[in-house]
């Protein structure tokens, strides 16, 4: 049991020991103010603060955990290790030339989310905003890389203090935002874009495909459900979610309708094989009730619960978006990561419970960060389907680096090997075996 002493103990503070040493290293520990308790303590034991206990292992604190104000913060990046340190400190005895728990709580908060910043056209923190864009560390998982530096420090110095090994673990996640490209729309959307089609001479050649996949002569383009299943097959401890959008068609949410019996049929298949969530809409993030109308729809297709959200667009305001969801019983989401960039939004691959700054603290909520989705490549990054395979691998080996979970973004449009997709589902298999390879 590792004893950690504070001074004083905040919220803050206990929320980022817990996600520290209880979900990234999965060791027990206590937390106590008792100077002579501490002293007396014969097994692991470290102080946090501002004063060094005697002999025992010490990391020196800023301010941040000991505030519960939200103010303009300095973190001052600087190299340390392989990787990347924020909030420095200056004191020869600290264990770290850095607060690793400030700077940790910085990350998982996403507290820079809460100042002012820029948005973008859809109203999204974006990735360039980041001070890990910034400073270049977006590729790394720094708090997972932090918290076993401290693992390591006590393990030297602790013969009895003992950190699980951690074992990567491979979520697939697809998101389902129109299930059929051709199939399924209704009369009006069919005969709009038949008329689309014939007046744009660059699309003129679609309108035989429209009407041979109408009339069942071949399949259609994003129905690639059966091959993702296939795919996914081949790796029985690999996880895997699909976020169906259950919106009402506008400008940008166009999914099959909700009504439509082949649409609900297929998503029963899906929930039969795999977990499912909400793909919340692009609407729900201006009117929140949606998330409720959609999860009840989602909930009477599947006959069950529905836990699990990711919004659409990847539309995500701190900390309405994150409360919206606990108000309509939904306790894990999937939206933390960015659009135009891929990598560690958050600072871990490691699921962590949502602390609300404004109100000062620790909620039910399981965030599950993602690392890179497939359109950010294609549609931001503008990348080759090569070249997004070779961030995709060096992105598994940063989560494998500290045994973290790896968290993918795809679509069943991006895998019709249709389009603008060709080459793609190649990526989709090799970036799998790839991540599934044991080392």
């Amino acid at each position: 049991m590792l004893l950690i002493h504070v001074p004083r103990l905040t919220n803050r503070l206990g929320y980022t020991l817990n996600v520290v040493f209880k979900h990234i290293l999965r060791v027990e520990f206590q937390i106590t103010a008792d100077i002579d308790l501490f002293k007396s303590h014969s097994g692991a034991k470290l102080s946090y603060g501002t004063q060094k206990i005697g002999d025992a292992p010490f990391i020196r604190s800023c301010d941040l955990l000991f505030e519960t104000s939200i103010e303009e913060q300095n973190p001052k990046a600087f190299p340390f290790q392989d990787s990347t340190a924020l909030f420095p400190v200056y004191n020869q005895a600290s264990a770290f030339p850095f607060d690793p728990f400030a700077a940790s709580f910085y990350c998982l908060s996403r507290y820079e989310e809460y100042l002012p910043h820029f948005n973008d056209a859809h109203g999204r923190f974006p990735a360039t905003e980041s001070l890990a864009f910034k400073e270049k560390f977006l590729s790394q998982a720094v708090v997972d890389r932090w918290a076993l530096a401290i693992a390591k420090m006590l393990s030297d110095r602790f013969e009895d203090f003992d950190v699980p090994s951690r074992t990567p673990d491979i979520e697939d996640t697809i998101d389902i935002d129109a299930a059929y490209c051709y199939r399924n729309k209704g009369i009006l959307r069919t005969l709009t874009g038949i008329g689309r089609d014939i007046f744009a001479d660059s699309n003129r050649h679609l309108v035989r495909k429209r009407l041979r996949v109408l009339t069942r002569k071949e399949p259609d383009p994003f129905d690639s459900f059966d091959y993702i299943i296939d795919v996914h097959n081949r790796y029985p401890r690999m996880k895997t979610k699909f976020f169906p959008l259950m919106a009402d068609y506008n400008v940008n949410d166009k999914p099959i309708s909700y009504q439509n019996t082949e649409f609900r049929l297929l998503l029963q298949h899906l929930g039969d094989y795999a977990k499912m969530g909400l793909h919340a809409s692009y609407a729900s993030h201006d009117d929140p009730s949606l998330v409720d109308l959609e999860k009840e729809r989602l909930e009477a297709i599947l006959h069950r619960r529905t836990v699990r959200n990711r919004y659409h667009f990847l539309r995500l305001s701190l900390p309405k978006s994150y409360n919206t969801l606990m108000d309509y019983g939904i306790l894990h989401d999937y939206t933390m990561g960015y659009a135009d960039e891929p990598g560690f939004r958050a600072g871990t691959c490691t699921p962590y419970p949502f602390f609300d700054l404004e109100s000062d603290c620790e909620t039910p909520l399981t965030i599950h960060p993602f690392v890179a989705m497939d359109s950010t490549f294609y549609y931001y990054k503008k990348f080759t389907a090569k070249q997004a395979e070779v961030v995709y691998k060096q992105l598994i080996d940063e989560c494998k680096l500290v045994g973290g979970r790896l968290s993918l973004l795809w679509h069943n449009q991006s895998l019709c090997e249709d389009y603008e997709w060709e080459g793609w589902r190649e990526v989709f298999e090799n970036v799998l075996e790839y991540a599934n390879a044991r080392e």
